[in-house]
């Protein structure tokens, strides 16, 4: 099918292209038209649709609970590169920020740790991040501005990035 299809197709091209030439001599509008014509038909034939690919099932990740420690090593530098950072007992998947998050990044400080106290005082220096080997910091010293800081951000993590577990105490 797909031959008679292609040999029609070029014998009307054939016929067209002779009465093309045949009226080109008599009028040169219509060297304009053919052409636009050739390019058309040029187009046309080099149109093909793009193999489609086969769909791939998205990294699935599963909800977990993370300690300090266990945290330590999503700080973009793993062998997976993830970057996980927690926000008032919830941890947020943050590799698409990895500009920001990442290595090199302005608040690369908080990648793989508990980054409340930071967010809360919008301070980024590395004395707001605590100790992980320590207890999780229970930030009862932050005042009520400090408190809704903290919280604007949560809503910004919690809208843009991937919730992936709970912050925990580390095991005894």
């Amino acid at each position: 099918m797909n031959q008679l299809k292609g040999s029609f197709f070029l014998l009307l091209l054939s016929i067209f292209l002779f009465l093309l030439m045949v009226s080109l001599l008599e009028n040169p509008v219509n060297w304009a038209l053919a052409v636009i014509l050739a390019y058309v038909v040029r187009s046309y034939a080099q149109s093909s649709k793009k193999p489609i690919a086969p769909a791939k099932h998205p990294l699935v990740t599963v909800f977990q609970d993370y300690t300090p420690t266990s945290l330590l090593v999503f700080d973009g530098n793993g062998k997976d590169n993830r970057i996980l950072i927690a926000v008032n007992g919830s941890v947020y998947d943050v590799s698409r920020g990895r500009n920001f998050y990442g290595p090199g990044g302005p608040y690369e400080n908080f990648a793989g740790h508990d980054a409340s106290r930071g967010l809360a005082k919008n301070s980024f220096d590395e004395d707001m991040i605590t100790d992980p080997l320590g207890p999780i910091d229970k930030l009862e010293d932050l005042a009520a501005d400090e408190w809704e800081s903290l919280r604007e951000w949560e809503l910004h993590f919690a809208t843009k990035y991937f919730l992936v577990g709970k912050f925990v105490e580390n095991e005894e």
